[in-house]
Order: structure tokens, then C-alpha cells, then sequence
């Protein structure tokens, strides 16, 4: 069974910086996108940034200059270095991962980043 296990996240003030990272775990299969996805409190599931095995990133307009995601193949492992916080950057992030050969979205079970001004 596919898990993703988040970490880091937390407080920060605005300007300041936070690093995120996420292992998938219980497949075999190559994993053909990762990405981060936010949801502040009652509002949407954004996209942040994405990855994908090759490494062809996107970003969300709102993070690009100031967000980086970056991915260990072999460890399955993506990050989100974000720096230049934001107040409106507080959310919950979520990882996300589609494999290859898969339609299906696994999700992280997400962790808090408050970004006080």
C-alpha cells in the first residue's frame, strides 16, 4: 500500500524561510509526478509545484521566485524549500504522487505552515 509521509512545515514569520519534505513508500513502481498542493482554511486545494522523474518543474505563479521543489529519485523523496513567506502562504500542504502506469493520486496527510506577519 502507497504512503506518503510529510515533514517539516511549522511557524515562521514573513520573510522568513520553511522546507517540507515527503517519502513514498510501499510501491515498486516508478513515480512519475510529484508535486505539493496547499489548502488554506476555507478555500481549495491549490497546486504549488510539481516534479516530475525527469525533472521538469512547474510552479504555481504565486510561489515562483520564491519557492523551490526539488526530488531524490532513489529515495522517492520530493522537498519544497520555501522561502520569502508570505502571511497568505499559511495552509496546509499536502504531497502528492501519481506513479507510472497509474491514473490514481496518492496524497500525504498533509502538514500545517503558519507564517505570521
Amino acid at each position: 500500500q502507497v504512503r506518503l509521509v510529510e515533514s517539516g512545515g511549522g511557524l515562521a514569520e514573513a520573510g522568513g524561510s520553511l522546507g517540507l519534505s515527503c517519502t513514498a513508500s510501499g510501491s515498486t513502481i516508478r513515480i512519475k509526478t510529484m508535486a505539493w498542493y496547499r489548502q488554506a482554511s476555507g478555500k481549495q486545494r491549490e497546486l504549488v509545484a510539481s516534479i516530475t522523474e525527469g525533472g521538469s518543474i512547474a510552479y504555481a505563479d504565486f510561489v515562483r521566485g520564491r519557492f523551490t521543489i526539488s526530488r531524490d529519485n532513489a529515495k522517492n523523496t520530493v522537498y519544497l524549500q520555501m522561502d520569502f513567506l508570505k502571511p497568505e502562504d499559511t495552509a496546509v500542504y499536502f504531497c502528492n504522487a501519481v506513479y507510472f502506469g497509474r491514473s490514481y493520486q496518492h496524497w500525504g496527510q498533509g502538514t500545517q505552515v503558519t507564517v505570521s506577519s
